[in-house]
């Protein structure tokens, strides 16, 4: 096997999606007979797993993808078991693992890269300061050390730490003075070492998507209550009161509670088919042209479905919900929170016949790797690009929905006082001796402890990463419009002058725009991790002058 000595890659940052595009890279380059010389640079102590599934966070943290739903792609010659199988002892295909678990098992398969055919990898648990060019090479500065030449340059941030929303930034320059408890949802496992400090007291969680969820099982099911037939039965050591909020107040929708109700949302190979044509034309269109050809790709399933489901409607029932869908994405639920989580739940175990929305919800989500498949490669202009993305993110409360029984649990707790929606959505909130008033609707409360559960937008100008800034300051990362930085299709940065970096890509959420639906964890194994391969492994295949004049 030939070793490209000089040709080396590296890697910064790392996580499922680091994984994903290294595994691309092991079995593109074994078929090829090369090895290629690759540097990790993460300081995380389980750098295959990253943050957000710690092997050493609490099991409290849930997946929101049932294990029937997983299937984490890796190249045959690696020989691994698919999760179902590895997982000892195994969880149930209806049930929704816990994110320890699936990160001891992505950390199982960096194992595994270590080994691999194709790829000869060095792991430096160090931060990356810096990215530089220097002639036609890339050099890093990593814990105070410049290292390279690096022929190709992977950034793989997640989400980088990122300056304070207004809100959160005066809450955090004000709660010492008041004496408020300003938390993080994450880490849990931290959170449920404070949340020992915080019983009787009244608890507000700003956000009340699914981070809100893991939030709530730490102060309840994590001080040691738990759920029966019989309802919730406390500890005692919980938190007198938690009380979630958003802008909307609206929790997300639960998926479909088994394999059985799932199949009755699965659109036909047809329906397919005409939706890929129709985005592939949207992607390419104006935001009006674009959000006419996939509503019109969507009406068919949604409405066979809604009639075989038993849902009586008008004849433009389906249209008309996507229509204000697309005009203002989610507005067209906002009951009270605890009836859209019953509604949910009825819906999800199919005792009640799903809403447009549900349905429309369920059948997007079906789509999306379709989705990726054909966004992610195109150039789509910047107004068609930010209406898809935000269609798309809208429709998140009903694709990237919890378990059933996440929202059973949380009814429960609503029924009990332990936890109160009344002042769910968009309380006026102001800072008082001692924490945080809440007020909505003529009612309101204090909390003594505000956790913040909302996941920051993945906008450049706001990262504080050195790194990151940097990058944009030299040219090399620029924005778009108002998504997030500008990348091709094999993930190359592009710069002000609309010319792709030679051999500097970025993969994530911080592309958002640029590509789409990447919250998703099967993306990381997806079709962009390949893309990236597949370029960056015929880049150094090439003289480094000729891909300086691509």
């Amino acid at each position: 096997m030939d070793k490209l000595k000089d040709r080396r890659i590296a890697v910064v940052g790392l996580g499922p999606r680091g994984v994903g595009a290294l595994e691309a890279l092991a079995g593109l380059a074994d078929k090829n007979g090369i090895c290629v010389p690759v540097d990790l640079f993460d300081p995380h102590p389980a750098p295959g797993a990253g943050p957000n599934f710690d092997p050493a966070e609490s099991d409290l943290c849930r997946l929101n993808i049932p294990m029937r739903d997983i299937e984490l792609r890796a190249p045959e010659a690696m020989g691994l078991a698919p999760l179902s199988e590895w997982l000892v002892p195994p969880i149930d295909r209806d049930s929704f693992p816990p994110r320890p678990r699936l990160g001891a098992y992505l950390q199982h398969r960096l194992d595994a890269l270590m080994r691999a055919p194709g790829l000869t990898l060095t792991n430096y648990a160090v931060q990356v300061e810096r990215v530089s060019r220097r002639g036609q090479a890339w050099h890093l500065k990593a814990g105070g050390v410049w290292r390279g030449p690096y022929r190709e340059v992977l950034l793989v941030p997640g989400q980088p730490a990122t300056k304070p929303d207004g809100q959160l930034a005066a809450w955090q320059a004000q709660a010492a003075r008041f004496g408020g408890i300003l938390a993080q949802a994450y880490p849990a496992r931290t959170l449920l070492q404070q949340a020992e400090a915080w019983t009787g007291k009244m608890v507000a969680v700003r956000g009340l998507a699914l981070s809100s969820f893991d939030v709530v099982r730490v102060l309840t099911r994590g001080m040691g209550g738990r759920f029966s037939s019989a309802g919730y039965q406390p500890s005692g050591r919980e938190p007198r009161c938690i009380m979630p909020f958003s802008l909307d107040g609206q929790p997300p929708y639960p998926k479909p509670d088994t394999a059985e109700i799932d199949a009755d949302f699965d659109p036909t190979s047809d329906e397919t088919a005409a939706f890929r044509k129709a985005l592939a034309a949207a992607v390419n269109d104006s935001p009006d042209a674009a959000r006419d050809r996939i509503t019109d790709a969507m009406i068919p399933p949604v409405q066979r479905i809604l009639a075989c489901c038993g849902a009586k409607l008008t004849r433009n029932a389906v249209p008309d919900w996507l229509a204000t869908e697309w005009a203002d994405p989610g507005a067209q639920d906002r009951g009270a929170a605890v009836d859209c989580l019953i509604d949910g739940v009825a819906m999800a175990d199919g005792n009640r016949p799903p809403s447009v929305g549900y349905v429309a919800g369920q059948v997007w989500r079906k789509w999306q790797d379709t989705l990726r498949q054909g966004y992610n490669p195109a150039d789509t202009p910047p107004r068609t690009a930010a209406l898809i993305v935000a269609f798309d993110e809208g429709l998140k409360r009903y694709s990237y929905g919890p378990p059933v029984d996440a929202c059973r649990e949380l009814v429960a707790l609503i029924e009990l006082g332990l936890v109160l929606t009344d002042l769910a959505r968009d309380p006026d909130i102001s800072l008082v001796d001692g924490g945080w008033r809440l007020s909505a609707d003529g009612r309101n409360a204090t909390a003594e402890v505000m956790i913040d559960a909302v996941l920051p937008s993945p906008d450049p100008q706001q990262v504080t990463d050195q790194l990151i800034s940097d990058l944009m300051q030299d040219g090399w990362l620029t924005k778009l419009d108002d998504l997030a930085a500008r990348t091709g299709p094999d993930g190359r940065l592009i710069g002000p002058d609309d010319r792709l970096a030679p051999g500097l890509s970025l993969l994530g959420r911080l592309a958002l725009g640029s590509v789409i639906a990447v919250d998703s964890l099967h993306d990381c194994f997806g079709a962009a991790s390949h893309r990236w391969a597949e370029g960056a492994l015929s880049r150094i295949a090439r003289p480094a002058a000729q891909i300086a004049q691509d």
